[in-house]
């Protein structure tokens, strides 16, 4: 696996950054001499118990100078937290932070937009082959994606459009919900713990559809839903994640319950938490329901970014930096 450097681009400003990639070295051994020369020993440190068990010694044990060291780097800011930074005194209360997101992250009035799901790094695309950003089966399978006991669901997003959210170690880690709609089904589906670094996303190839996940499928053509048409949002563990955790709240973070089938979602409040480690939502679209905000697919395209995606996929493919509850995409009227 290549160690070139990975970067991304900044939406407000445009401008192009480095990514510091913790653990890239580990990650790059792990995925290259282990995978190939060890694959008993791979399996079993992408498990679930090694996973729990490389979470709680990066993220149970108090904040030491090295993990201080490097939020600083990744630029947290503490200001935005619901609780004083004298309280967030282990790396997972910093990674399970709760943040003023009704201050801090606005959100569009237009009731026709698609919102982000989560303080992430981007990439959209297409699985329709006549697409300028046709992408299929290089971060997911869709078949396997879904569960190959959901033909609906794979029949109804065929030839969709999709966005993948990384979610860094630094990043705020409570998902939120892109629309608004009624849940037409939510599921668990077992799988691996694989690396969300770019080089592994790369080495493992679609490793989206391989990992543990939960699928959120929601009908937002109901009465005062966004009106996109199917939507399903898939949460997807990685190294050192343990749990998802279903805990949506319609004001701030109060009396979080679980998502359930048949329930009416607000867009953009909190419908889930990772603990911890990094992770990737991916949102699927039907086909022709929706179109992607234009600075985010200029930016899929741009070759004056150094990205591991680009080099691993034969083509440029770079990230771009956003907030979640910012504007993703519109609904496309019929």
């Amino acid at each position: 696996m290549t160690r070139t450097r990975h970067q991304y681009v900044e939406r407000e400003t445009g401008d192009v950054h480095t990514e510091l990639l913790r653990s890239d070295r580990t990650v790059n051994m792990l995925y290259s001499l282990a995978r190939e020369k060890a694959p008993i020993m791979f399996r079993a440190l992408t498990s679930a118990r090694a996973s729990s068990v490389l979470g709680f010694v990066s993220y149970d044990l108090p904040v030491d100078l090295s993990g201080k060291c490097f939020l600083r780097k990744c630029r947290v800011d503490f200001s935005e937290c619901v609780e004083s930074p004298e309280h967030l005194d282990t790396p997972r209360k910093i990674f399970e932070r709760q943040i003023r997101y009704w201050e801090c992250r606005p959100m569009p009035v237009d009731p026709d937009a698609v919102v982000s799901p989560a303080d992430s790094r981007v990439i959209v695309g297409s699985l329709n082959d006549t697409s300028l950003l046709f992408l299929k089966e290089k971060f997911f399978v869709l078949e396997e994606l879904l569960g190959i006991d959901k033909p609906h669901f794979i029949s109804a997003f065929e030839g969709g459009d999709f966005a993948t959210f990384r979610l860094t170690p630094d990043k705020y880690h409570y998902n939120h919900t892109p629309v608004f709609g009624r849940v037409l089904d939510i599921y668990e589906i077992a799988g691996r713990y694989h690396s969300c670094n770019p080089g592994a996303v790369v080495q493992v190839v679609t490793p989206y559809s391989k990992n543990k996940r939960v699928v959120t499928v929601i009908d937002t053509d109901v009465e005062n839903g966004t009106g996109v048409g199917l939507v399903a949002m898939i949460e997807i563990v990685a190294l050192m994640i343990g749990d998802i955790v279903q805990a949506y709240s319609e004001i701030g973070y109060e009396n979080p319950r679980a998502v359930a089938q048949g329930m009416f979602v607000k867009k953009g409040v909190p419908k889930s938490l990772y603990r911890p480690g990094s992770s990737t939502d991916l949102l699927l679209f039907q086909r022709g329901r929706v179109t992607f905000a234009k600075d985010l697919v200029e930016n899929v395209r741009r070759s004056d970014v150094q990205s591991r995606f680009s080099v691993g996929f034969g083509g440029p493919l770079a990230e771009t930096d956003l907030k979640v509850r910012s504007l993703i995409a519109t609904a496309v009227r019929r």
